[in-house]
């Protein structure tokens, strides 16, 4: 028996992976999430549909540093399988209103990027190699991509943090601000699994481990119908909701939520995948991420970035600091 861990495994593309991971008889699925109603439903209906006992939530908040380190205290003192695999999906976005998180971070880069970067960092200890870490991103990190979302912007994580302070953004509309925020957020996710594999890499190196830790990233493609547009107006909310779900059979690169949580869940089952890291598929297909992914100097500079805007500390994490 193994555990995963699913962040915002409550509904979307989180609760089919979770489905899908719940099939197996070897998998204890924990699903992480805020809130702990939706959370109850959604463990009662997957023990339905799987006839599974081997569920359970827990609370995490990754809008909260706290919360994050409450959760890993927690789990860490919980008598539970060996934690072979975390799936790092939930997300969010903001485009009517500027929302900060309870430490007064972008929530959209705070949700994102800085909660999983800590929540990632605080478990490696509890992680049993063999082991997988998945990032969750988009094709909206791509720039050279039609995907009608403004470019990524990348810069000093600190003005990511606080885009209030960029004073290249302050001409700019609230939503086009937003939707800035989620692509760069989603690049960040890509950068953020790069380097974190290259330091597991260097890591096994200098201790002979035989079994690695991967980390890959996932792009589900356009999936109408998830929570991702909770900020939306009730226009565009009746589209993506209603109208964009009859589409996916006839528009590339339009899926279904179940179709897409499948094809997570495999980055988490699929024996293999146990030596792949540092790769970026796009739903069950190995692709290459935009150019500006693979700058090492930028994903060292968002590791840094990271590292004191969570003030990680290097008690909490396998890594020196």
């Amino acid at each position: 028996m193994k555990t995963v861990i699913i962040t915002g495994g409550n509904s979307g593309l989180g609760y089919y992976c979770a489905q899908e991971i719940a099939k197996n008889e070897d998998w204890y699925v924990i699903i992480a999430c805020r809130n702990q109603d939706k959370a109850n439903q959604a463990i009662k209906k997957l023990r339905e549909q799987t006839s599974s006992d081997r569920l359970e939530t827990m609370l995490l908040d990754l809008a909260s540093l706290a919360s994050i380190r409450q959760f890993a205290q927690e789990f860490a003192n919980r008598d539970l399988p060996p934690l072979r695999a975390i799936a790092c999906n939930a997300g969010v976005q903001f485009i009517q209103r500027q929302t900060y998180t309870e430490d007064g971070f972008d929530t959209t880069f705070g949700v994102n990027h800085l909660g999983h970067f800590l929540l990632v960092n605080l478990l490696l200890k509890q992680l049993v190699d063999p082991a997988r870490i998945i990032l969750v991103s988009s094709d909206t990190h791509d720039s050279s991509k039609t995907t009608g979302m403004p470019a990524p912007y990348f810069r000093e994580p600190s003005l990511i943090a606080h885009p209030e302070q960029d004073s290249q953004l302050k001409n700019k509309k609230i939503g086009e601000i937003g939707r800035i925020a989620y692509t760069t957020s989603k690049l960040c996710n890509v950068l953020c699994a790069y380097e974190l594999s290259r330091r597991l890499q260097q890591a096994r190196q200098n201790t002979g481990e035989s079994h690695p830790i991967t980390v890959n990233v996932f792009n589900p493609g356009l999936m109408p119908g998830s929570g991702l547009a909770q900020d939306y107006t009730p226009v565009a909310k009746f589209v993506w909701n209603n109208i964009l779900p009859i589409l996916c059979k006839f528009v590339p690169n339009v899926n279904t939520m179940e179709n897409a949580g499948k094809a997570l869940a495999r980055l988490v089952l699929d024996p293999e995948l146990e030596n792949v890291t540092g790769k970026y598929f796009s739903g069950f297909k190995m692709i290459d991420s935009s150019q500006e992914s693979y700058d090492r100097d930028k994903a060292k500079q968002l590791w840094e970035g990271s590292i004191k805007l969570t003030q990680l500390t290097s008690e909490e994490t396998i890594f020196e600091i």
